[in-house]
């Protein structure tokens, strides 16, 4: 039986959820619908955190529960840790409102 370390919650997601704290060098488990998979992470990644599950190119969306949960920052590439120092959210942001008074 797999251990899952890491937990997509949709096929199409490019994350995966850590489910404990994940030392660089280490290949974690995880299913993508019922298909087992593996990833060997390159970077430290701490317990709730999101590991990249696929090349995420600078300004592509990062995919969680099947929807954007924010925009890549830089490229990612699979296996390194996304969080919010290279990716931002692009929801709730009035910096990002350019209709907003202060923004022209």
């Amino acid at each position: 039986m797999v251990k899952k370390q890491a937990v997509v919650i949709y096929e199409k997601d490019n994350v995966a959820t850590c489910v404990d704290h994940i030392p660089a060098g280490t290949t974690i488990s995880f299913f993508r619908g019922s298909q087992a998979e593996s990833l060997t992470v390159c970077q430290d990644i701490p317990l709730g955190h999101k590991v990249a599950l696929i090349p995420i190119a600078q300004s592509s969306h990062v995919v969680k529960y099947g929807e954007s949960i924010g925009a890549a920052t830089i490229d990612i590439q699979p296996g390194q840790h996304v969080h919010v120092h290279n990716m931002e959210s692009q929801r709730g942001r009035g910096d990002l409102d350019t209709d907003k008074e202060g923004s022209r």
